[in-house]
């Protein structure tokens, strides 16, 4: 494929458009082919059910498998046994929190969470991310210097000036903090080889043993130059305070990121997590005019490296905050948006066709496999409520003669019974659920047991309206052309 095609507006407007497209017409299938073949639509949504129950049961597989691991590497002690490894001080960790308008006690606390770690040398760096226009930046700056730099090698604080052609947000925060990184560690002959990057979302408390343990696992890693290392990030910290819908949310999100974990070559690491300055500057860091920059600088890394990037699973727990904004209808708007805005990585689908067409070094099967992951992602978020819920009524409702024959009268009720089969999946997330939250010292009351039974009954309308809906809304508007603005999660 030519250069001027790959470079074409039109055909990168093409590929931005693949998935959304194909949502839609997932979604609407069964409207405007039932007329004509309800026996096709019929065994797809079948098909689509089981595929969903695979999925459902693998996931349920992998956050057990997930969990037991955190039990066994939470009795390590990587404090130790990183003294035993040469070269676990030559390691330097450089944590960055990008934040913008954040209340001092909330960043205050994330700080605090970084004075507890166990690392045994005093290689830890803090860098407080600001943003430019934040007119209360500088003051909160000279706070936490004064209160915390005894606790840290250094306290470096940066203050992001937005220039044309970015976008506000991570990516182009991070991207100008670690620029300043990178000159720190050049004037004070640091190697940016020995040198641990680690975004820290400001509502994220990472646990005592991170530094520790993702020291140990850096040193032991033969490949650790093209490396990410990630810790599931569960949202816990505010459990109780959160209303029904957005806590149910919060309790799955949890349980599919600690699935995540085991997903070994699938794996990618979201919202907080580490890698090396060398690998950083080889990709020109973050790409300043996106918005979801988790998944993106995955990307970026792996279009440069091909099969040698890979995302390394830390088996410890990352607590962090889901959206509370107070009020109830302002929380749920919030989360609305919040899910909205994670979706917008569907645009990341356009960047990986266009990077499948111009990076001949990497094997054709390796970018494949990535180019059908995210697709698959980003696919079945949107489509998934629409298929599982109401898609086997309708090709018996618009073909009457279809609702006469055996398949017609049946598909409602083998798609319901294995909806059933995958709902009993539940159990497990349950226990899960409150296991997870006494590692992280949030506690269950006999009294709420059955407020968290009871609760999953509110999962088709949860997942509806704060996940399928908001997805199927950023689809949209990548459909049409329109812009997403970002928009800073409130977090009281």
């Amino acid at each position: 494929m030519t250069d001027k095609i790959v470079k074409s507006k039109f055909f990168n407007r093409i590929l931005d458009m693949v998935v959304p497209a194909t949502s839609w017409t997932m979604i609407t299938l069964p409207l405007w082919l039932s007329p004509f073949h309800p026996a096709v639509v019929a065994y797809f949504i079948i098909a689509f059910d089981l595929y969903f129950f695979y999925k459902s049961a693998t996931t349920t597989y992998r956050a057990v498998v997930s969990y037991n691991e955190i039990l066994f590497h939470n009795k390590i002690n990587y404090g130790k046994k990183i003294k035993k490894i040469k070269g676990g001080s030559e390691v330097k960790h450089f944590v960055v929190i990008p934040n913008y308008k954040e209340p001092v006690y909330k960043l205050e606390a994330t700080i605090k969470a970084l004075t507890q770690n166990d690392l045994p040398y005093k290689s830890i760096y803090l860098v407080l991310a600001f943003e430019h226009r934040e007119t209360e930046a500088s003051e909160k700056a000279k706070e936490f210097i004064k209160k915390y730099s005894f606790f840290f090698k250094d306290i470096i604080c940066t203050y992001h000036p937005l220039m044309p052609g970015e976008e506000e947000g991570k990516a182009s925060n991070q991207t100008f903090a670690c620029r300043q990184i990178e000159k720190y560690c050049n004037a004070n002959n640091i190697s940016d080889k020995q040198t641990l990057i680690t975004i820290c979302d400001a509502d994220s408390f990472l646990p005592k043993n991170y530094f520790s343990y993702l020291t140990f696992e850096f040193l032991r890693d033969k490949g650790r130059l093209h490396h990410f290392y990630w810790a599931p990030v569960l949202l816990y910290n505010n459990f109780w305070q959160l209303p029904l819908f957005v806590r149910l949310q919060a309790t799955l999100s949890s349980i599919v990121r600690l699935a995540f974990l085991s997903q070994k070559e699938n794996l990618i690491q979201v919202s907080t997590y580490s890698t090396n300055l060398w690998m950083l500057k080889k990709i020109g860091y973050w790409d300043v005019d996106i918005i979801p920059e988790d998944w993106h600088i995955y990307f970026q890394a792996f279009f440069a490296f091909g099969g040698l990037v890979k995302t390394i699973p830390l088996f410890t727990i990352v607590n962090g905050d889901a959206v509370y904004s107070g009020g109830i209808v302002k929380t749920l708007a919030n989360r609305y948006e919040q899910e909205k805005r994670w979706a917008w990585g569907v645009s990341d689908v356009g960047y990986v066709f266009r990077k499948f067409f111009v990076t001949p070094h990497i094997d054709f099967m390796t970018k494949l496999k990535k180019a059908m992951f995210i697709s698959e992602t980003h696919l079945l978020w949107p489509v998934s409520f629409f298929i599982l819920t109401v898609s086997a009524s309708i090709p018996p409702l618009v073909n009457p003669v279809f609702k006469r024959t055996v398949l017609g009268f049946l598909l409602p009720q083998l798609s319901g019974l294995i909806l059933t089969f995958s709902s009993a999946m539940l159990i497990l997330y349950i226990y899960l659920d409150i296991k997870l939250r006494q590692k992280v010292n949030v506690k269950t009351g006999a009294l709420y047991l059955p407020i968290l039974i009871i609760q999953w009954y509110l999962l088709p309308i949860v997942s509806f309206f704060f996940s399928s809906l908001p997805a199927l809304d950023a689809h949209t508007r990548i459909l049409f052309g329109k812009k997403l603005k970002y928009k800073v999660t409130e977090k009281v």
